[in-house]
């Protein structure tokens, strides 16, 4: 995949910042977002406080997201027939990933999960860490508002933290280069698998980097288990 735009390289504006949790060590969290917290970021409408694109599809973008850091650390990997093999227990100190791992099957019990069973069902539990997550770090202020007075509903504010800022121009920079980095490939499909690309700003030629992103979907079996939780909600709305 070719860059769509002059770029300054991986890690956006500012060149020197981690790309990740895990760039400073091989083992263990650092100060970055998670990929979930920032896929959520990515979401974020700052005017709304609510995603761009669709709440459900987004959480299984979460779910997607929380399983790829798992198999970037070595704790998962990718089984026969789509299935999670879970190789370590070993928390990781982070709630989120720390929360995925929990509801997968223990190692050594030779049990597994299918990940597009997984993600569905994890799904909505991913989602609220993540907010916790993005209120701890003060990316965000959840505040509980009424529609209409009756229907309740939680509303994402803009926090004192501009943590939404850099993971847009992480993912800016990312997309000029092409999407060269592994993690950066990840959080693109997941993009596209949750038709988030459908919101976010990928320059003049949007429909060029929309295919492009579509392939990145069909390379990572994470992101084709999102993409399929998508499509079924999809189907059978239109059903």
């Amino acid at each position: 995949m070719t860059g769509h735009g002059a770029g300054n390289g991986h890690g956006g504006a500012g060149g020197g910042a981690p790309d990740g949790p895990y760039g400073g060590g091989a083992d263990g969290p650092g100060l970055g977002p998670t990929l979930p917290e920032e896929l959520l970021l990515l979401a974020l409408d700052p005017v709304r406080g609510k995603p761009l694109n669709d709440a459900s599809h987004l959480r299984y973008g979460l779910a997607g997201a929380a399983l790829a850091e798992l198999e970037r650390t070595g704790r998962i990997t990718e089984g026969r027939g789509g299935r999670i093999l879970v190789g370590s227990p070993l928390p990781l100190g982070d709630l989120v990933l720390d929360t995925a791992l929990g509801t997968l099957p223990a190692a050594g019990t030779g049990a597994d999960v299918k990940v597009r069973r997984w993600v569905r069902s994890a799904a909505r539990g991913i989602d609220e860490v993540c907010r916790q997550r993005l209120e701890q770090r003060g990316a965000i202020r959840r505040e509980s508002r009424r529609a209409l007075g009756v229907f309740r509903y939680e509303r994402l504010a803009a926090g004192p933290a501009d943590l939404a800022g850099p993971a847009r121009a992480r993912f800016k920079g990312a997309l000029a280069t092409g999407f060269a980095d592994p993690r950066d490939r990840v959080l693109a499909a997941l993009v596209s698998a949750t038709h988030l690309d459908r919101k976010l700003e990928l320059g003049r030629d949007r429909r060029a980097v929309r295919r492009d992103l579509k392939a990145l979907v069909r390379e990572n079996w994470i992101a084709r288990a999102v993409a399929a939780a998508v499509f079924q909600d999809e189907a059978a709305a239109g059903a």
